[in-house]
């Protein structure tokens, strides 16, 4: 290993255990440039990126809790604190650390908002906790139901492939349900040609944002529940009857002109989205180039000590040592 990935991964340790994130320190420096976003939101988004730093601990207890608070959240401030949420929550916070418990209850907070968007639309939906070899989401309406996953990936991430989206474990996860629909941050998803793209056709799968979501919520506060659910199930069979093709843009135009052709009120929120989305993208960058600023500092501050134990602790030199140890001789060779 090179000595800049060992400084590189000293640092995310250092930072990881030295960190103590504050909402009030992200701060979006054009807030007068925002037309849609408003200072609550990126207050909530603040909130919550706190929220789960601070009720992480025992994962099962704590997804429920996510549950029980987004759920009184949303009963508090109304269906826009919703609409909030999946503008801003498809980036994976910078400050929390890869495979933490914090990483992980951050993917089940964004299931829960999937879950809570489908009840916003009439929908009976809940998050399905700590099962195995199932979808994360279960939604079942009067005419249909339905398998779900919210995907989350940090701005950081480079390189993504197929795996990432889990379009063919989707399609095994329907379980007798006709309809599969993974949710994805808009600005993450391939704008060329994908296998994703194909596999999804060809499995009935639904690949959807964030941000058509958000539409939907808002189209619902418009004209109701059932023309809601309506527009999400022609969203939903759109995949299903296109031919299958790796192009994005055969994909994207057949269900973007499937939601804006449904009702006339679709259009003037869709515009509205478009700006929302652009927003969203510039304030989760904001906040992940702030909290890489501070990182920065913080490693520049290091005294040669500090950096050469939590060197030592990225590298769990005393974990191995320890495993290495305990390692005798389990006599298999006397079994005679």
């Amino acid at each position: 290993m090179s000595i800049s990935l060992m400084q590189d991964r000293a640092a995310e340790q250092f930072a990881r255990l030295t960190f103590v994130f504050e909402p009030e320190v992200i701060v979006f420096a054009d807030m007068q440039k925002l037309e849609v976003l408003s200072k609550a939101s990126i207050a909530r988004r603040a909130h919550w990126i706190n929220e789960i730093v601070k009720i992480s601990g025992h994962f099962g207890q704590d997804t429920s809790r996510v549950v029980a608070e987004l759920t009184s959240e949303i009963r508090r401030d109304g269906p826009s604190a919703l609409v909030d949420h999946l503008r801003l929550c498809g980036s994976i916070p910078e400050q929390y650390g890869h495979d933490t418990t914090e990483e992980k209850l951050y993917s089940k907070y964004t299931d829960a908002v999937l879950a809570a968007s489908f009840q916003q639309i009439g929908l009976t939906s809940a998050v399905i906790h700590e099962r195995a070899d199932a979808a994360d989401v279960e939604a079942v309406g009067k005419d249909y139901s339905l398998v779900a996953d919210a995907k989350v990936f940090r701005l950081s991430r480079t390189a993504k492939n197929q795996k990432d989206f889990k379009i063919d474990a989707m399609h095994g996860w329907k379980r007798g349900k006709l309809h599969a629909i993974v949710v994805c941050p808009i600005y993450q998803l391939p704008v060329r040609t994908s296998q994703i793209y194909q596999q999804a056709i060809s499995r009935s799968v639904c690949i959807f944002s964030y941000s058509h979501l958000a539409v939907i919520l808002q189209f619902r506060n418009e004209v109701g529940e059932r023309l809601a659910q309506g527009i999400l199930l022609a969203s939903l069979r759109c995949a299903e009857d296109l031919n299958p093709t790796k192009d994005s843009v055969a994909y994207w135009t057949c269900l973007n002109h499937t939601m804006l052709n449904f009702h006339e009120a679709v259009g003037p929120l869709w515009r509205v989205e478009k700006v929302a989305m652009i927003e969203g993208l510039r304030v989760v960058k904001e906040e992940a180039l702030a909290f890489l600023a501070r990182q920065r500092e913080t490693i520049m501050r290091m005294s040669r000590a500090e950096a050469i134990r939590y060197l030592i602790a990225d590298r769990n030199i005393d974990g191995k040592e320890r495993v290495i140890k305990a390692v005798e001789d389990n006599g298999i060779l006397a079994m005679a």
